[in-house]
């Protein structure tokens, strides 16, 4: 009894992982290089919006950025517009949220 009470408790507990695991893989994850062609910081200074100009494909992305250490980078001026960026992100609810904002040579 307590082998098939033990079973069916670690059957549970794979089930679930394996749950939370998809759900959390399911995010779109994208590698990017960039020129910032505009960044906003916002009145509190707690979020900015980057407009980043891939260098692949042309095209336009905008992206959340709501890490203290490149919000700080921002206010500072260390990064600032025509700064080329290495940037990770996921699409979360419609927006491209960062994971990683950073400048191509370094800072």
């Amino acid at each position: 009894m307590k082998k098939i009470a033990s079973a069916v408790i670690l059957l549970t507990m794979l089930t679930i992982s394996s749950f939370v695991f998809v759900q959390t893989a399911s995010a779109e994850e994208v590698k990017m290089v960039g020129t910032i062609s505009k960044i906003e910081l916002s009145a509190d200074g707690k979020i900015a919006t980057a407009i980043l100009k891939d260098t692949k494909s042309g095209e336009s992305v905008t992206i959340v950025v709501a890490d203290e250490l490149t919000l700080d980078k921002i206010k500072d001026k260390r990064i600032v517009e025509g700064d080329e960026i290495r940037c990770k992100f996921e699409k979360v609810d419609g927006k491209n949220k960062s994971k990683i904002f950073k400048k191509t040579a370094g800072c």
